[in-house]
């Protein structure tokens, strides 16, 4: 029987650079606001310019991989950008196609096209077909599956099973991003990934917009895995993955429009954006230290694809009128900076060793062992009708078990060496029976497990508790503290301990509120509430327990909602359980008492 092992000499891993494309959509515009042109200008298959908008007669120039203008169609893009790097998913590699760039850009047509127009989705796919019909004909068996996701409002969501909950983002051993549930459905031709991903996609969340009719509120990828293994020895096995990813575009709400449910939308996209701003930031600055990867679910995800060990491209989609002009500009400098990344791709990829091979390696483990054997073990005839006992039995237990068991099947001369075993096992047994007796008359009671003692110990930790500090009630933030001797009571009677405050009869067990003058308490808590309904980003932020994440979610959460009513409201906040929010009440009182 084969057994797999890892292939020792994969060659060394060359690096890749990020090849960027960019392509200009067609002018949206009525012919009566085409008058002032474009903003940007193709120069040839590389260059492009751009207005500068601090000098209206100068422009930015850019150098790209590949520039598509207005007139180049879906097959172009596929040919120049996507189609060099699929070779490389059947070597046992990964390789990405991301599309980037504003709303209203053309990403989702770039990345899905039409049925008249198909685009890099659907032509990779096939293409990928193509290849391994190809490759079938070399001596190499295939098999091809299709994941599909979308990553709405920071969670990660199954389109092909869309009843599907948040699905966490995992790491293996060797960092491979990886997805537990994630639906993997195997694909046989073409014609299934069409059957399946047609449906999946209406899955997708879309909104209407006013810059976009059909605007996606998620980023989408989809993960092709090929696994090809070779029929003849030593039958090397190779796993390669595809991931297409439609980006959503970044919004300015003040043009868009958004307001609600749109509005969230929006914060969590560009929010998960400009994460990935930040991972290409720090990619291209080495002395930054730690790449941002788990600051958003969209850049964990991709952490293969940019720094990683994937064959990456990048399809930057931009609008030529005036109105998008920023975001085009801004489009640019990111798509300038992601083509100075570099990747080191690497081989994934198994031998199984030949049967022979295995069963040589196994002999010489059971020389080995023979040799490592006591004298009295060697002496024992290697004979199928009566096997010698293992030498390395887990257990002495084990040992005697086995050993008995041979004692029923061997016959002559050889019942009275294996006898002789038996009767040095149950000695070793009884030798241990003692040594644990004599450490358990050691620890203070004989017929009493160490186990039960443990737990004994544990419940008179559990009962007895220091008697809490005593809070005289002074004047407002001056809390005078003084200790009574240290001495252990049961845990019932603490309640007589506490004066219990107005207002707080209904609480069950005592708590850190009781110590403190209720006029204090109600005093911050009224001012926690105004820097919550009034308080800008900074001075969230600089509440106990508050980061930039949850100030964020706090304004957008003003925005929807209007003021907080009581501190209490806190908890509607996404990431802020009723222990949390405990913490952060008590943390902000003490600290505003302690001042």
């Amino acid at each position: 029987m084969a057994q797999r092992i890892p292939a020792v000499d994969l060659g060394a891993r060359r690096t890749s650079r990020v090849r960027v494309t960019v392509r200009l959509r067609p002018y949206m515009d009525p012919p009566s606001q085409k008058a002032e042109g474009p903003c940007v200008r193709g120069v040839d298959a590389q260059n492009l310019e751009i207005s500068n908008w601090r000098n209206s007669m100068e422009t930015v120039k850019y150098n790209f991989d590949v520039f598509h203008g207005e007139e180049a169609t879906q097959q172009e893009v596929f040919l120049s950008s996507v189609k060099p790097i699929l070779p490389h998913i059947l070597e046992g590699q990964n390789a990405s196609v991301l599309a980037y760039g504003p709303t209203g850009a053309g990403k989702t047509h770039t990345m899905l096209g039409s049925q008249e127009q198909p685009g890099v989705i659907p032509r990779a796919v096939r293409e990928l077909f193509h290849l391994v019909r190809t490759t079938e004909e070399q001596g190499w068996d295939h098999s091809i599956a299709m994941s599909y996701l979308e990553i709405y409002n920071e969670k990660v969501l199954d389109l092909l099973s869309p009843s599907s909950q948040d699905l966490p983002i995992r790491e293996d051993k060797d960092r491979n991003i990886l997805i537990p549930g994630l639906t993997l459905t195997p694909l046989s031709s073409f014609s299934d990934f069409d059957r399946l991903f047609i449906p999946a996609s209406l899955n997708r969340t879309t909104a209407s917009t006013k810059l976009n009719h059909r605007s996606s509120r998620s980023h989408a990828v989809l993960l092709v895995k090929v696994v090809r293994t070779q029929r003849a020895p030593p039958q090397r096995q190779q796993t390669g993955k595809l991931y297409l990813v439609d980006l959503a575009g970044s919004e300015d709400n003040r043009r868009t429009g958004n307001q609600g449910l749109r509005l969230k939308e929006s914060g969590a996209i560009n929010l998960s954006l400009f994460t990935l701003s930040k991972v290409v930031d720090a990619l291209n600055a080495p002395s930054a230290g730690r790449v941002p990867y788990r600051d958003s679910k969209l850049t964990r995800l991709l952490q293969d694809s940019l720094g990683g060990s994937a064959h990456s491209v990048m399809i930057a989609n931009i609008a030529p009128e005036y109105k998008y002009y920023f975001d085009t500009f801004s489009a640019l400098n990111f798509a300038a900076k992601s083509k100075l990344i570099v990747n080191k791709p690497l081989v994934r990829e198994t031998l199984a060793a030949p049967a022979t091979q295995v069963k040589r390696a196994r002999e010489e483990q059971e020389v080995e062992h023979q040799r490592k054997r006591p004298k009295e073990d060697r002496k024992l005839p290697l004979d199928t009708s009566c096997p010698p006992p293992q030498p390395h039995s887990p257990s002495v237990l084990d040992r005697l078990v086995t050993l008995e068991r041979l004692i029923m099947g061997c016959q002559g001369k050889d019942h009275l060496t294996v006898s002789r075993h038996v009767a040095q096992s149950r000695k070793e047994i009884q030798e241990l029976k003692e040594k644990q007796k004599a450490f358990l008359n050691r620890a203070g009671d004989p017929g009493r497990p160490l186990e039960a003692k443990q737990s004994s110990a544990a419940r008179t930790r559990k009962q007895a508790v220091v008697q809490p500090l005593q809070v005289s009630q002074q004047p407002p933030r001056q809390i005078s503290v003084a200790r009574k001797p240290s001495v252990c009571v049961p845990a019932k009677k603490l309640s007589d301990q506490f004066e219990v405050l107005p207002g707080k009869e209904n609480m069950q067990s005592p708590g850190w509120e009781y110590q403190v003058d209720h006029a204090l308490l109600d005093q911050s808590r009224q001012k926690i509430l105004q820097v919550l309904n009034g308080g800008n980003l900074k001075e969230l932020k600089g509440l106990q327990q508050i980061g930039d994440k949850k100030a964020r979610l706090i304004l957008g959460w003003r925005e929807l909602h209007g003021a907080f009513i009581q501190v209490e409201d806190l908890t509607q906040i996404e990431g802020i359980s009723e222990k949390r929010f405990s913490s952060f009440l008590k943390a902000n009182i003490l600290s505003s008492l302690g001042k």
